[in-house]
């Protein structure tokens, strides 16, 4: 048989030195740090939990792909930067992927190119197929369905195990942010405030941990489906930690709603903390402080704080503590305004006594609802669950799931693994780039499958440390 060799590819010279390439590098892969997301899932078991809310009607005799490793191939393709479906024509070909979803013949994929045999990972058709599920009803071609409310369940489970076991406070950020839409998707419609067809997606994070991501149509209002989720959220926080637990809602005023605030209300132990959109009722309480903080101001800007019980004339059912921020800027007037209902003089437990105090409650404690957005931002750009391209909206909803999950892993690496090192309030991107995407020779014999990183990679002994820490690391 004739030899076939790959001819060289010449480059510009170096000195007396020619510089020549081939393709003749064997089995290589530019996500070897994907190694540690494997040991990681098998830590938190989160695609295991999150398959089992899928139902698979195919006939196993003839299934390549099981629905556990259709999902690994997806969420880890989007932990490691591969957004597009498309990507995973060349992916299925990736011997270090088939290690990472689980696949006993990591080089299917090669034999294949000669001609034999199927390939390890699913193309893109196949994975389509999975996503559709979440739209369509069973039939002949879309036998796998996705069941949306165990899909939602095991997201809230997963990120709330995620929090540690001795928290004694809990912090809830909601947020709402626009989904650009270019094409003509189900539920697309014009929103005002962004000036742009979008979906208006509803997020909930406890710190780093994302626990509800809801796509809903631009039309609604902000706060649309936050009690729904609020109750969701607090009784599965309850399971895990109990009643005693205190529990804090943070959002900015576009959740500030009576529904919202009666049902905290409503709840033990569970308190808010609201922006406030202001108004000119509003403004006239702070009229005289206003005034004073103008007269205080040197040219580089000055702000006082204040607080008193406020009520709107209809919409709100009760009177509620308002702290409002009078200050004045080198550009004018800029007063601001919270509702809460946390107590001024603060909790037992608390070691720092004013901590919700008018000026401690809203430059400490509401201001920090900011790094939330950064949370939403994240996501978005690292993890692409502005990937919404499909034209029916139950399937861009499964991806925004998807896309939570690549989030979660990443995230809770981040906040169990990394902490004390140099990544531990690294981006997702940052972690990617510098953890995970490295160069690496994929050798595979009868008894081991031998991986060999870079030799020049710069994170060699953070690589080693995170690997030790995965591997030591219990859930409690």
């Amino acid at each position: 048989m004739t030899e076939c060799r790959q001819q060289k590819l010449a480059f510009q010279g170096l000195g007396e030195r020619r510089v020549e390439a081939d393709f003749d590098g064997g089995f290589l892969s530019t996500d070897g740090g994907g190694l540690l997301l494997r040991e990681w899932e098998k830590k938190i078991n989160l695609i295991e939990a999150l398959s089992t809310c899928f139902v698979d009607g195919r006939d196993h005799r003839y299934v390549d792909h099981s629905v556990q490793e259709l999902l690994a191939q997806r969420v880890f393709g989007l932990a490691l930067g591969y957004e597009d479906l498309n990507d995973h024509d060349r992916l299925r070909l990736d011997p270090l992927l088939a290690v990472m979803v689980g696949k006993v013949d990591p080089l299917a994929g090669q034999a294949r190119t000669e001609g034999e045999g199927q390939p390890a990972l699913a193309a893109h058709s196949t994975l389509n197929r999975l996503e559709l599920g979440a739209h369509k009803e069973p039939d002949r071609y879309h036998k796998i369905s996705a069941r949306a409310d165990g899909i939602e369940d095991c997201i809230l489970e997963q990120g709330v195990r995620a929090i540690p076991r001795r928290t004694r406070e809990i912090v809830l950020d909601f947020d709402a942010t626009d989904d650009p839409l270019h094409g003509d998707q189900e539920g697309r419609f014009f929103q005002g405030y962004y000036r742009h067809y979008c979906y208006l997606p509803l997020y909930c994070f406890c710190g780093q941990i994302p626990l509800w991501a809801q796509l809903r149509t631009s039309q609604c209002d902000a706060s649309e489906g936050t009690t729904e989720a609020l109750e969701k959220i607090v009784g599965a926080i309850r399971r895990r930690f109990g009643r005693q637990v205190r529990i804090i809602v943070r959002a900015d005023s576009g959740f500030a709603r009576d529904p919202i605030m009666s049902l905290c209300e409503s709840l033990p132990n569970v308190y808010y903390c609201i922006g406030l959109a202001r108004n000119e009722r509003l403004q006239r309480h702070i009229e005289e402080l206003m005034e004073q903080v103008r007269e205080e101001n040197d040219g580089e800007g000055a702000r006082a704080f204040c607080q008193f019980t406020w009520r709107t004339l209809d919409s709100w059912s009760r009177s509620r503590r308002v702290i409002a921020k009078a200050e004045v800027l080198d550009k004018g007037d800029n007063p601001r305004f919270i509702v809460t209902s946390l107590p001024e003089e603060g909790f037992a437990d608390d070691a720092h006594a004013g901590r919700f105090e008018a000026r401690c409650c809203y430059e400490r404690f509401y201001c920090a609802r900011g790094d939330m957005e950064n949370r939403i931002k994240e996501q978005q750009l690292d993890m692409f669950a502005d990937r919404t391209s499909s034209h029916w909206m139950a399937t861009n909803q499964l991806r925004l799931w998807l896309s939570t999950v690549a989030y979660m892993f990443v995230a809770t690496l981040r906040a169990e693994v990394l902490k004390a090192t140099p990544l531990a309030h690294a981006t997702v991107g940052s972690i990617r780039l510098k953890l995970l995407k490295i160069a690496a020779v994929v050798r595979v014999s009868v008894r081991r499958i031998h991986v060999r990183f870079a030799s020049a990679c710069p994170y060699q002994t953070l690589f080693r440390e995170v690997l030790q820490r995965i591997q030591a690391f219990t859930s409690a």
